[in-house]
């Protein structure tokens, strides 16, 4: 086994093994195998996280678990009483020292004293939304700098479980692009579903084939580990890297970058304020991490209209135990 000392420099994830082991046949295959669970993880390739910064988000305790019904009852809930307007791509936001005005693509106008902006990463990058004026320079270079991943879900539907009762089947090989691995979703649902999930550079080639090539691809994938699998009855495939309204799937440490990116990205402009998983230090790339930052966004953004107009019975504590809400979930453990 030979040891190799890299190079102290501008170290990306994999450079900087401080110790790096030259292993061969099954080993390193295995090894290739964590590092595409990693990339899964980040939703990005390995050579593109930052070794500095890949650590600092906050894990919370307790082990895996799947919501059954997804986040539609936790959407539901806290919608209850908004008026929401679906189908409202926006395409401009000029503020105003008094006010903010929003357009969207069929050129209707929204008038509002101050906007709290959620949109993903990737749409921010993407500069389809004018901001007049221009949001500064510090907070732009936060959009550019920080990485934006991709991790895609195909969905395989059997007609029967042929799989052994684990949480993950895994695919080794030479390199982490042709490593794999599928979640068992029989496991926590009962269901006879294998989700096969792609990320980074692979997730990417994916998306240029059609539906039934990527989930023929996936196929292709379970039997190099189960010869002898059924074929899929059903399929459903993402694309969080070319859907309009995402472009990417979340945001992750980008290799010589700080990791107080995220927070000069959630820092309020004027009257615009930021939310959304790219915004927290401590939970970024998470459900969690997007739902807290838009309880500060919002409390903030409160903050600044009573500043203004005073005290106004419109408004009711966002945080606190006024504020609280009780979500119907059904989660299984993993």
């Amino acid at each position: 086994m030979k040891v190799i000392y890299l190079y102290p420099g501008r170290w990306t994830w994999l450079d900087k093994l401080i110790l790096t082991y030259r292993l061969g046949g099954l080993a390193h295959k295995v090894l290739q195998w964590y590092f595409c669970r990693m990339e899964g993880w980040f939703a990005t390739d390995a050579d593109t996280i930052s070794l500095k910064c890949w650590d600092q988000e906050e894990l919370l305790p307790g082990g895996h678990g799947l919501m059954v019904r997804g986040y539609l009852p936790v959407i539901n809930t806290l919608a209850k009483g908004l008026d929401i307007h679906l189908r409202h791509r926006v395409t401009k936001i000029v503020r105003h020292y008094n006010g903010v005005k929003v357009t969207v693509e069929n050129g209707e106008t929204f008038m509002a004293d101050a906007a709290i902006i959620t949109v993903p990463l990737g749409v921010l990058k993407s500069e389809t939304i004018t901001f007049e004026p221009k949001l500064p320079a510090w907070k732009e270079d936060a959009i550019n700098d920080l990485g934006v991943g991709i991790e895609n879900k195909i969905v395989l539907h059997f007609d029967k479980v042929f799989w052994p009762n684990v949480e993950f089947l895994g695919v080794v090989a030479e390199t982490s692009y042709s490593c794999s691995y599928f979640l068992n979703l029989h496991k926590a649902t009962g269901h006879s579903v294998l989700v096969y999930m792609p990320s980074g550079q692979l997730a990417r080639d994916i998306e240029k084939m059609s539906d039934e090539a990527a989930a023929n691809f996936a196929f292709m994938q379970l039997k190099k580990i189960l010869p002898n699998a059924s074929t899929p009855i059903q399929h459903l495939v993402s694309r969080w890297g070319s859907d309009v309204n995402t472009l990417g799937s979340y945001s992750y440490d980008a290799v010589g970058k700080p990791h107080d990116l995220y927070e000069r990205l959630r820092i309020p402009v004027d009257n615009l304020f930021f939310a959304g998983e790219a915004t927290s230090m401590s939970y970024p790339g998470s459900v969690h991490g997007a739902f807290s930052t838009g309880l500060m966004a919002a409390e903030d953004c409160r903050m600044r209209v009573l500043e203004r107009y005073g005290e106004l019975d419109l408004f009711q504590p966002v945080m606190g135990e006024e504020a609280s809400v009780s979500v119907p979930l059904l989660i299984s453990r993993m």
